[in-house]
């Protein structure tokens, strides 16, 4: 029984010693076999061993797509050291915080991060081979260590360790950070493997242009890869052309993606042609539209398969592969041993064809959220998700709404408090309410209406200075894509802001001077 994901790589190290692993597809095009990536993986757990850590302690990974990431991820498991993957795109502030809350006794991270971690005395491995200036490390140094003789400590053997640390938002009192142990990330593993027809095989090449610091292209692409035996090629930055271009170079064969690239790859000449080869296409980060689910089948000439997942599942929930192709708007059934239920706002079974709430049940679910493990499953195993949907007689599901206001941005939790918060501390505020908004591209967008201090400011400046303001304290995609400038806002009768009216107000259009 495997009950260590980076068991994983061991397997097919002795399975597959000689077949390519990983490539990395900018740049010099690195690659490693499975004897290779098993080696390295041995040889950096052997230095984290060497540096004093022990099971339990936290590392963190502030890395784009590149080999050092799932390196140094399968060491830190082997050690059964606990992961926290973090954006290494996100402000340093969010960054930072981040790493201060969950304990990080090290960090792993790209250059352009390693003077912030020095000097905030982490020790602190740079990705590459140049010598950095000391402390920091390079990672070519870990990769001449040897385990020895005696081999490494061994990993705790019971699957309800922890394995990562994931984060759902960012650095507001919102924020939340998800306890996932081995046994929910490879129970999703195994749940993925079992769908017919099987979405990777030992004979796919797997692209991964989604950010493995998103639990989705982490563990449901690079954890399904490694488990079936496919290449995965690792693509740092998706390009509209030059990653269609790695496509048809690499003979990828299954591309899981977000909505963004649906919409730039959509009726773009060469498409059809790049994407001969490929046998899958899913989608999974964040909610599409299904008229565009539509257009892209057409353009591309491939169907687009969907999926429903959040980072407490670990994260697949369903699937459209299997199923009947004539429901763009569906996003699947769920998945083979995971439960779930639609529960009605009296806490009892919605009426079919009814809007309920997403309550699952199943060995794939989170641990509770740090740092107490608190908020997880209830007694009977179950988990609210906080979203609505609707099943089908087919028992396919349908999103619906939220209960809560979270705003997903290509699959990227946003906290509109943690916006709001960053906007009322600039220039000109008086008052401030974010929402979000369908977006064609990404799922959602981010949406901001606010009132102004000052009687008569101008529009399109106060506009300008709060979006200027916001992009040097939040992560772009939390930057709202359009900010209001409203004459006031609903309140409800205790005084708080009445998003449910906003809403509303916004959907009429200029109602309470929204333009």
């Amino acid at each position: 029984m495997t009950v260590n994901v980076a068991e994983l790589v061991s397997r097919q190290a002795s399975l597959d010693p000689h077949g390519t692993a990983l490539v990395e597809a900018y740049g010099t095009e690195r690659a490693l076999t499975w004897a290779a990536l098993d080696d390295q993986v041995s040889r950096v757990a052997a230095w984290l061993s060497g540096q004093g850590l022990v099971a339990g302690q936290r590392v963190a990974l502030v890395l784009t797509n590149r080999l050092e990431l799932p390196v140094t991820y399968f060491a830190a498991l082997r050690l059964g050291l606990v992961v926290v993957p973090v954006n290494p795109r996100a402000p340093q502030d969010e960054v930072t915080a981040l790493c201060a809350t969950t304990g990080v006794r090290l960090v792993v991270c790209d250059p352009d991060w390693a003077a912030t971690f020095a000097g905030a005395g982490l020790p602190t491995v740079v990705a590459g081979d140049d010598d950095p200036q000391a402390p920091v490390r390079p990672f070519s140094h870990l990769l001449q260590v040897s385990p020895g003789p005696r081999g490494l400590p061994p990993a705790p053997a019971d699957p309800e360790t922890t394995a990562l640390l994931m984060p759902t938002s960012g650095t507001s009192t919102d924020q939340r950070i998800v306890i996932l142990s081995h046994r929910a990330l490879l129970a999703n593993i195994e749940q993925v493997a079992a769908v017919e027809p099987a979405p990777v095989s030992a004979d796919d090449v797997v692209v991964v242009m989604l950010p493995l610091f998103h639990v989705f292209a982490l563990n449901a692409v690079l954890g399904q890869a490694v488990r079936q035996g496919a290449c995965t090629v690792l693509v740092d930055r998706f390009d509209r052309d030059e990653t269609l271009r790695v496509i048809a170079r690499h003979g990828v064969t299954v591309v899981p993606l977000a909505p963004p690239v649906v919409a730039a790859w959509c009726g773009r000449p060469g498409v059809q042609t790049a994407l001969a080869g490929v046998r899958v296409l899913l989608s999974g980060a964040a909610p599409i539209d299904a008229d565009l689910v539509e257009e892209f089948g057409v353009s591309s000439g491939h169907p687009l398969e969907q999926g429903y997942g959040l980072t407490e599942a670990g994260p697949v929930v369903t699937t459209t592969l299997g199923r009947s192709g004539d429901k763009p708007a569906s996003v699947g059934a769920p998945l083979a041993g995971i439960e779930l239920r639609l529960v009605d706002k009296d806490g009892t079974e919605a009426e079919p064809g009814d809007p309920g709430e997403i309550w699952l049940r199943g060995p794939n679910l989170l641990s509770g959220f740090w740092p107490d493990a608190s908020g997880g499953p209830d007694d009977d195993g179950w988990f609210a998700t906080g979203d609505v949907g609707i099943l089908d007689a087919d028992g396919d599901l349908t999103l619906v709404d939220r209960l809560r206001d979270l705003v997903i941005v290509s699959g990227f939790n946003v906290y509109p408090r943690e916006v709001e918060e960053v906007l009322a501390d600039g220039p000109g505020v008086a008052e401030v309410a974010v929402v979000g908004v369908e977006d064609r591209e990404t799922g959602e967008a981010v949406r901001a209406y606010v009132v102004a201090s000052r009687p008569g400011a101008d529009p399109d400046t106060l506009a300008a200075a709060l979006r200027e303001h916001a992009r040097g304290r939040l992560a772009r995609f939390k930057v709202p894509r359009e900010i209001v400038v409203v004459d006031s806002l609903p309140h409800t009768t205790t005084g708080e802001i009445s998003k449910s009216r906003l809403r509303a107000a916004q959907a009429r259009r200029g109602v309470l001077g929204l333009q």
